[in-house]
């Protein structure tokens, strides 16, 4: 059993070092792609409630008690959207390649990790089915980032 001081530090760690390399996106950066790196934490906070209902995976965090790790959420996946889309948002492949070289770590060891540390476990949720719940969430969020700035080009054009 994983020392419950051992959990904190882990879940500490993984709210607050993705946090640190903010800054080196710049301002505009970040407000630019804060729209969908929102939307998908929204869409992962409601499949979180799906699959504790589902008994898909359970999270014991210490940080973040319940059926939705915020720690996760707002920690690794939040930032990692963010610099995703900074460095690779308007060339499709690059992006969609890069997504899914970072959803294998995300769907294989990051669970092994965590369930060694005693912090996640999945129950009914295999992990290749997590890999691909989150390509094609990839894909539904380049959709919508699209729209996000297609409505900003039109907004901008009709103020001129």
């Amino acid at each position: 059993m994983v020392k419950h001081n051992t959990k904190m530090a882990f879940s500490l760690a993984t709210l607050i070092l993705p946090w640190l390399t903010v800054p080196f996106m710049g301002k505009r950066n970040f407000l630019r792609f804060l729209p969908v790196a929102s939307f998908v934490n929204l869409i992962l906070s409601v499949f979180s409630l799906i699959s504790y209902r589902k008994k898909w995976w359970i999270t014991n965090n210490p940080l973040s008690p319940g059926p939705i790790d915020f720690t996760y959420i707002l920690g690794p996946y939040f930032v990692a959207t963010l610099w995703i889309f900074r460095l690779t948002y308007g060339k499709f492949f690059k992006y969609l390649t890069t997504n899914a070289v970072l959803d294998l770590i995300n769907a294989y060891p990051m669970p092994y990790i965590g369930k060694k540390l005693g912090v996640v476990k999945f129950i009914k949720m295999k992990h290749t089915i997590w890999y691909f719940i989150n390509v094609f969430l990839a894909i539904v969020i380049y959709g919508f980032q699209y729209i996000v700035e297609k409505s900003i080009r039109k907004a901008t054009n009709n103020k001129n």
